[in-house]
């Protein structure tokens, strides 16, 4: 497990780093949690749940976490296969009777946990996805379902990608148990768990909770809010709620020998990687799991796309970290800054720890006209970062303490290796600016422009 000295530091300057991206990617608003340590160790928000109204995002607003529930109704399916009620190789049709004789009744349910089904992703009537039609219907999902058409590839191809696979799982799961799916998933996995903040469809009651989604700043120069909508037949595939904080607490059941929800063995089944998603080796799929690398790390996990919201969590099994981002705009950068604890974290882990006495003093967020540096203390070392990169621990510059200044000692070669940032301390130890060859910086809190940059109206 992680040094909690180390993870004391990196969650200490993620939550600033986040802070900055949600104001600087202009995210409406930023909800993340981690799982280190056996509990939940780092939860926050950032932004706004509602920007027209003003209303800021906390840690209990709900966000639709959309294709996160995939990795529930495959929890749900391998707790039917543990029962008794469900194999893996049962072809689908000898539960979901309606689409016997269907090329896809001749598909098995490990086909469509794993995506090798070869199924159409959401069908020729997806306009769903834009809110221009409702989601399918239970009869309209099987009228999708019982289309030859609908079988787009020979089984066991490649992977391919499909919610409609999804929405026939739920299927399976409602004819197994004789309970609806909602119901079903809500009983033998969120009530057992104890989560308020999960759920598997849209909840009316809770209306006022959820943050509201927006549209991207791809096509128009300001976002637009988008409603909420039921999924229907595909919740399965799509409908889940959550906080981040729930999410985490969600993933740490699916740590090594965790039994609340399932056995190691099929915990191993879900998180084997079955299947290259693309040509390059990485990423891949297991059942109903998402598993990528970060360095040298393994990851399972999955992200959502739901209408003004994007979301990722990744979980670290041997290490026992999980990481949950959830944004409230139809183009979030979750995986970005999902991605950002692991790698902070592997920063802070890349050197034996040191002893940190002292070096908190120099820590801040500094800025002049090019930008803004931070420096930062991970793993009793100090590094200077620019958290407006998208990857905050790429090539690092490490820099170490000469009486009241700092020696640049690494990082790229474009930068100030072997040069000196000289500091500059008030009378209350605090820093008043910070000198180096690309001019004077200040606290980014004593920063200011002038209304044009003219030569010298820049306080020097």
């Amino acid at each position: 497990m992680p040094d909690a000295e180390n993870l004391k530091e990196v969650f200490a300057y993620y939550d600033r780093w986040l802070a900055f991206n949600q104001r600087y990617q202009r995210i409406p608003g930023v909800q993340a949690a981690v799982f280190a340590e056996d509990a939940v160790a780092f939860s926050a928000a950032y932004g706004r749940a509602d920007v027209e109204q003003e209303v800021a995002l906390t840690e209990q607003h709900l966000f639709r976490i959309a294709s996160h529930s995939k990795t529930f109704t495959a929890t749900a399916v391998l707790q039917l296969a543990e029962q008794g009620k469900v194999r893996l190789d049962d072809k689908v049709a000898t539960h979901v009777t309606e689409i016997v004789g269907t090329p896809l009744g001749e598909r098995t349910v490990r086909d469509l946990l794993s995506h090798a089904g070869g199924v159409v992703r959401d069908s020729d009537a997806g306009d769903f996805w834009q809110l221009e039609t409702a989601f399918p219907d239970r009869e309209q999902l099987l009228g999708v379902l019982s289309d030859p058409g609908s079988a787009v590839l020979t089984d066991n191809e490649r992977f391919k990608y499909s919610n409609i696979g999804y929405g026939l799982l739920g299927l399976i799961v409602e004819a197994a148990t004789g309970t609806p799916y909602n119901d079903y998933v809500r009983t033998a996995i969120v009530d057992k768990l104890g989560l308020t903040g999960l759920g598997p469809e849209l909840d009316p009651a809770r209306a006022d909770e959820y943050a509201v989604g927006y549209s991207s700043l791809s096509y128009a120069d300001q976002r637009v809010p988008i409603d909420h909508i039921d999924t229907r037949a595909l919740a399965s595939a799509t409908g889940f709620f959550g906080t981040a904080r729930d999410v985490v607490s969600y993933w740490s059941a699916h740590l090594p020998g965790d039994d609340r929800l399932l056995t190691d063995a099929s915990k191993r089944q879900m998180q084997h990687p079955w299947w290259k998603t693309a040509e390059d080796d990485w990423p891949k799929y297991g059942l109903g799991l998402m598993i990528s690398k970060i360095g040298e790390r393994e990851l399972f996990g999955h992200s959502g796309g739901y209408p003004g919201h994007i979301t990722l969590s990744m979980v670290d099994a041997e290490r026992r970290l999980a990481v949950a981002v959830l944004t409230n705009a139809i183009d979030g950068p979750a995986r970005q800054l999902t991605e950002a604890a692991f790698k902070l974290i592997d920063l802070a882990e890349s050197k034996p720890r040191e002893d940190a006495a002292g070096l908190d003093r120099f820590t801040g967020r500094y800025a002049n006209l090019w930008g803004v540096m931070d420096v930062v203390q991970l793993g009793g070392r100090l590094y200077a970062i620019d958290p407006s990169s998208p990857d905050p621990a790429a090539e690092p510059t490490t820099i170490v303490p000469e009486g009241d200044n700092l020696r640049v000692t690494g990082g790229s070669g474009y930068g100030a290796i072997g040069e000196t940032y000289r500091f500059t301390f008030g009378p209350d130890g605090e820093v008043e600016s910070v000198r180096g060859s690309s001019g004077l910086s200040r606290p980014i809190d004593a920063f200011s422009l002038p209304g044009r940059v003219r030569v010298s109206s820049v306080e020097a």
